[in-house]
Formats: structure tokens, C-alpha cells, sequence
């Protein structure tokens, strides 16, 4: 398979593993990026040629660059002392105890083995460990703690991986050389990624002092940023290119907002750019780690050394050393910081569970060459490969089967794969709210959608009324569908079934309507037939919906007046549609019909025997805006759906700033905190610049 056409269908298979992790959001993305993977090389038996070198720089820089871009830089600066210790010491700690542990339990695997293996699986995905950790409510210290460690691991586990690789390579190893090489490459990686960044910085600021402020020229900039910073400290300065990456990406977070920098729109383009970056990439690293998977399998299968099962227990046997090294280090660091000591163990066992392994992981052991100096094999890759491959899938099902049991907040786990578009900045703003008191994003963006409707419906008049029952249909339409994600399913059950009910009630309104129209031949019976075959198709709909009671109550009716118009339909058969015909009588049919069922809808809830308030407001109101937007739309020409589109922008600005209000308003009431509120401001002003963008390409 050509590489075009392998990456087209990777890509492809990303897509299809968050379509599926929609309708299944509780399992992690990256699991069902796996077993896509894996699918695809079983049924294909395809492969894919990994290089070290092109692999790193194309997943390894972009990934950890963004992360230190994003580094929350105000609460962590304050934990710099352990969350250095956790992303340092408890790597070097962790790659120490269980490189020798599996050493002695695999002895076949030389040291310098087992200690890269552990190594690159130390570092752990950040925006898995930010999610798990707020689920289960983490002190803040501790959240703060192992959320900065996770950003930063990944350079220092890749260090060491990549050193006690180079030593299984070129068998070669000192301890003077090894701390010697240490220093160098992560010294020389940190001033050369600094140097390069801050570099790039300055060009930028010339460049926009020129008049150069292009925002699709300084979002390329960024992108192609950590690439040449990570190949001019590898190939220039033979430092650490992970090192250099992260330290540019944390420069580039402190170095603050530039007037380059601070445009809206570059903010806009270039965040959602970064954000399709590292959704591919990252969906990519997993897709495959599931071609790779079989490969890894079927060489153990064939080897003499060790079978499928062993290979199996063995991950878990590096799985329990990760977490019991994780939970004795955060219970200790609790203890020397004075926490409350009943609380402690839980909460280390918790943040050990928060340590799942993401696509640095697996990006890291895809580089493992094949071959070592003397061209003899790479001493167990095979094992390396589907020991990481499966301490990846344990520690996200064990999280997922986990957590349920032992935290109150449910929510899908999410990793940088999953995270990516609503993930704007790892930056934390303080909160100073009642946490008890907050609702959701989901409730929150009803209220400022409500508010909206009703600004809408303030500034209604003659001259507007269409493109204002557009857009309030619109916000109606996300309403409920966010009203449905919210409810229970006994609610929506019955939400369903009233709005059934009253959509009943309506097509009644508008038979009655149509048949006093062509009773009064005010069209004709082509027009009629065609209009009442559609409303016919509709009740069907309804009844296939409905209850039994309703079968049973109306189905005679129904069907009689269906074979009643059948017959009808048939006689007038071979008659030739006129179109103008047609054209002629639509508006009066449409507006007619709607305002029948408007008439039998209040008819229906005046009557004494019908409890309105039963009902759900919202699709009460739902459904009339839709009859009353079929009623402006029959003003309109036939087949034609033209709208004003100063009209429409216009109203599209006050309802903006009713979504503002709305959100100060709930701010102002500690319903809502620092966080959800900049995420949701950050919302309406995305939606200004699009409105914006579109009047200047009109």
C-alpha cells in the first residue's frame, strides 16, 4: 500500500474510532483506536516501516511542545519543588527499582532493557491524569502536583529511554559517561530550546513590526516550530531534542501575550490548528500501536523464550511495580508535607490510578530499532512492544472499571486524543465559588441559550420576524437536544411521548386546514393530493412512534381516510401535474396548515379535560416556532428560502450579547467558576468571528 493512500485510511480509522466513542463515551478513544488498529492488520495484513528518527520528530516534538506551551504556569509554579520531584526523581526512582525487578523476573532481558522499557512507561498522559484526578476530587496540591509532573515526565522518561537504548545498541555503558551525557544533553537541550524559541519570538515581533501579521504565515510559524527546534538541538548540538521542545513550548507560555500573538483571529486559527494536530497524531500513535500489536504477538508466538500467556502476566507484573511505586511515592511526599494522615493512603492509591499511559508512551517504544551495532536483532523487542502495548490498555480498563466504584462524578476518561477541542489551555484560573452550588456546562449553556431567545423575541417586529423565527428555531433545536443529553431516560421517554402527542394534534389542525381549503376550492386537487400524501407520510411516522392506545383509538380512522385519498390518488393518476399549479397553491397551503395547527394545538391545551402543565414547555414552544416559521416562510416566493442577511446578522449580535449576559449573570450568582466561564466566553467569541468572517466575504 502506498504511504498516501496508508495514511489517508489511518486517518480515516481515527475518525471512525470518535464517531464510535460518541455512542460508547464511557471506554477511552485510544481503546477502540486500538482495536481498529488491530482489525485493520488482521484483515489486510498490513504493515507499518517504522524510523526512529522521522518517528520522534514527527510525533514526540508537536505532542510535547504543545504541552509545555500549555503549562499552568500560576498554580504549579508554586509546587515547582514536587512536581520537579515527581517528574525527575520518580521517574529515575521508578526506572531504577523496576528495570531491576524485571531484570530478575525476566533474566533473559538484558538491564539496559528492562530499564528502557520501564522508562517509557513512566511518563503518564496529562490530560487523562487531569481528568481523573478532578473526578475523584484530589486535594488541590495533589492535583496540582501530579498534573505539572505528567507535563513534564515525558521529557525525563524519554531521556532515559533513549539512553538505556543507545547502551543496548552500542553495548557500551558507564556509569561516569552516563551521568556526564546526562547533564550535557539535558543542560544543552534546555539552553538550545531556549535560545531557538525565544529567537523565533523575536523574528515574530519583527516581522509584525514590518507589517508582516499575517495570521495564516504566524500560525504555520508555530506549527513548524518544535520541528526545527527539535532537529537543530539533535543534529546541531547532539542534545536532547525532547528537552529543548518542552523547554520552547513553556517559554513560549511565559513569555505572555505579544501584539503578534494576541490578534482574536491567530488566537482562533491557531488554537483549532493545534487542536487537529493533536488529535491526529495522537489517534494516529494508537491505530498504530494496533497494526503493531500482532506483530509483536506473532514473534512471541514463534519464540522459543516466551509464550503468549507469560507475555500476558508479565505486563501485569509492570503494571502493579508502576502503581506501587506511584502510590508509595505520593503517599510519602503527603506524609513529609504534614497532610492529614487518615486520608493519605486513598488518596495516593487514587492518584496511582490517575497514572495512565498515553501516546508518548507508545510513540517512544515504536522507535526501538530492529537492529543493534553488531546487526544482531534488538535483544526482545518483540516483548518490549506488546508489554507497552498492553500496560497501555490496563491502565485505561482498570481506570474505566475502577472508577465507577469508588468516585460520585461520573464522566468519560479523557486523554489528549479526546480532550483536544474543548481543551483551550491547561492554564487554571482561580475559583472563588461554592463548588456545591455549580451546574454543568451542559446547564449552563441552556441558560445563556434561553437568554438569547428571549433578547430574540424582544426585538421582534414586522420587518424581522422571519429571520427571527430562524434563529430562535435554531437555539430551540440545541436546547433540546442539550436538554435530552441531560435527562434521565424515564424524562426523555416522556418528553417524547408528549411531544408525540401534541405533533398528533397538530397534523390534525393541518388536515382539517387542507380539506376546508379544497372544499372552498381555494386549490387544486393536485395540490391537495400531493400536500396530503406528505402529511399522510408524516402520521404514519407518528404512529410507528406512538403508543398502542393510539393504534388502537385512531389507527380505523386513519386508515380509512388513507384509502379513501389512495383511491382518490389513483383516479387522478394519469392526470399531468401542472407546476405552476402547484407553485401557485403552495403558500396558501402552507400557511394555512400551519396556522391550523397552531389553532388545534391552543384548542388542545384550553380544554378542560387536558392538564397543560403536564406538558414539557419547551416542546410546547419548540413546536410552535416551527408552525410560525412555516407561516413566514409561505410570504416568500415558491422554492425560495431567501433571507436578509443584515437582518439576520444583526439579530445573530444581540443574541451574542444576550449569551454574554447570560453568562455574567450566572457568574455573578456562583453558578458557574472562573474556568467554565472563559470557556464559555471563549465560545461566543468564536462565534463572533465566524459572523464576522462571513460579512467580510459577502
Amino acid at each position: 500500500m502506498h504511504i498516501i493512500e496508508a495514511v489517508i485510511l489511518l486517518v480515516f480509522l481515527v475518525l471512525l474510532s470518535n464517531i464510535i466513542n460518541h455512542f460508547i463515551p464511557d471506554i477511552p478513544v485510544s481503546l477502540f483506536q486500538i482495536l481498529l488498529g488491530l482489525g485493520l492488520t488482521l484483515l489486510t495484513k498490513m504493515t507499518i516501516p517504522l524510523e526512529t528518527d522521522w518517528f520522534l520528530l514527527l510525533f514526540i516534538a508537536p505532542l510535547l511542545f504543545n504541552d509545555g506551551r500549555r503549562f499552568p504556569k500560576q498554580e504549579l509554579w508554586k509546587l515547582r519543588g514536587p512536581i520537579l520531584a515527581n517528574a525527575i526523581l520518580l521517574v529515575f526512582l521508578t526506572t531504577v527499582i523496576g528495570g531491576f525487578i524485571l531484570h530478575l523476573i525476566v533474566p533473559k532481558m538484558p538491564l539496559s532493557v528492562s530499564f528502557a522499557l520501564i522508562a517509557i512507561l513512566s511518563p503518564t498522559d496529562p490530560v487523562a491524569v487531569q481528568s481523573i484526578s478532578k473526578r475523584v476530587n484530589l486535594p488541590e496540591n495533589v492535583l496540582h502536583a501530579v498534573s505539572g509532573e505528567s507535563l513534564i515526565n515525558d521529557a525525563s522518561g524519554l531521556i532515559a529511554f533513549k539512553y538505556a537504548i543507545a547502551a543496548t545498541v552500542t553495548g557500551i555503558f558507564s556509569i561516569r559517561s552516563a551521568i556526564g551525557d546526562f547533564i550535557y544533553i539535558t543542560l544543552i537541550g534546555l539552553i538550545s530550546g531556549a535560545i531557538i524559541i525565544i529567537s523565533f519570538k523575536i523574528l515574530e515581533d519583527w516581522l509584525y513590526r514590518q507589517g508582516i501579521n499575517d495570521v495564516i504565515f504566524n500560525t504555520v510559524l508555530q506549527i513548524i516550530t518544535p520541528f526545527i527546534i527539535y532537529l537543530i538541538a539533535e543534529d546541531v548540538f547532539h542534545a536532547s531534542g525532547v528537552i529543548a521542545v518542552v523547554t520552547a513550548g513553556i517559554i513560549v507560555q511565559i513569555y505572555g501575550k505579544t501584539p503578534v500573538s494576541n490578534q482574536p483571529e491567530l488566537i482562533l486559527v491557531r488554537e483549532k490548528t493545534w487542536d487537529i494536530i493533536i488529535y491526529t497524531l495522537n489517534g494516529l500513535v494508537f491505530v498504530i500501536l494496533g497494526i503493531e500489536l500482532p506483530v509483536a504477538t506473532t514473534e512471541l508466538i514463534k519464540s522459543d523464550d516466551f509464550n503468549t500467556l507469560y507475555a500476558v502476566l508479565l505486563s501485569f507484573i509492570v503494571w502493579l511495580i508502576l502503581f506501587i511505586v506511584r502510590v508509595l511515592w505520593i503517599y510519602f511526599y503527603q506524609v513529609f508535607n504534614k497532610t492529614n494522615g487518615k486520608s493519605n493512603f486513598k488518596i495516593a492509591l487514587l492518584t496511582g490510578l490517575s497514572g495512565v499511559r498515553g501516546a508518548v508512551t507508545m510513540a517512544g517504544v515504536l522507535t526501538v530499532p530492529l537492529v543493534i551495532s553488531s546487526n544482531r536483532p534488538f535483544p526482545m523487542r518483540s516483548l518490549m512492544l506488546f508489554v507497552a502495548a498492553l500496560v497501555i490498555i490496563i491502565s485505561l480498563v482498570i481506570a474505566v472499571a475502577v472508577l465507577p466504584l469508588i468516585s460520585k462524578n461520573k464522566g468519560p476518561i479523557l486523554t489528549r486524543a479526546s480532550a483536544s477541542d474543548d481543551q483551550a489551555t491547561l492554564d487554571e484560573i482561580p475559583n472563588q465559588v461554592d463548588q456545591a452550588k455549580l451546574i454543568s456546562e451542559d446547564q449552563a449553556r441552556i441558560y445563556i441559550m434561553q437568554s438569547a431567545v428571549k433578547a430574540l423575541e424582544k426585538n421582534q417586529n414586522d420587518s424581522n420576524r422571519r429571520e427571527t423565527y430562524d434563529l430562535i428555531f435554531n437555539y430551540q433545536f440545541l436546547i433540546r437536544n442539550l436538554e435530552f443529553k441531560l435527562g434521565d431516560r424515564a424524562k426523555i421517554n416522556k418528553i417524547l411521548s408528549d411531544e408525540i402527542a401534541l405533533r398528533r394534534v397538530a397534523l390534525s389542525g393541518e388536515h382539517l386546514a387542507l380539506e376546508d381549503l379544497v372544499a372552498k376550492k381555494q386549490i387544486s386537487m393536485n395540490s391537495y393530493l400531493i400536500t396530503n400524501e406528505t402529511l399522510h407520510r408524516q402520521e404514519k411516522r407518528l404512529m410507528s412512534m406512538g403508543e398502542s392506545n393510539f393504534k388502537v383509538s385512531h389507527g380505523f380512522k386513519f386508515w380509512l381516510r388513507r384509502i379513501k385519498d389512495r383511491v382518490t390518488l389513483i383516479y387522478f393518476k394519469n392526470k399531468q401535474l401542472n407546476d405552476e399549479e402547484i407553485q401557485k397553491d403552495f403558500p396558501t397551503i402552507q400557511k394555512a396548515t400551519a396556522n391550523g395547527a397552531i389553532r388545534a394545538l391552543s384548542t388542545y391545551l384550553n380544554r378542560n379535560d387536558i392538564n397543560k402543565d403536564k406538558f414539557n414547555n419547551q416542546s410546547v414552544y419548540h413546536l410552535i416556532v416551527h408552525y410560525r416559521n412555516q407561516i413566514e416562510l409561505a410570504k416568500l416566493p415558491y422554492g425560495k428560502n431567501n433571507r436578509n442577511n443584515e437582518i439576520l446578522n444583526n439579530l445573530k449580535l444581540i443574541a451574542l450579547a444576550a449569551e454574554r449576559n447570560g453568562i455574567q449573570k450566572l457568574v455573578q450568582k456562583g453558578k458557574i467558576d472562573g474556568l467554565m466561564s472563559a470557556k464559555l466566553r471563549q465560545y461566543v467569541n468564536y462565534s463572533e468571528t465566524v459572523l464576522n468572517t462571513e460579512d467580510e466575504n459577502i
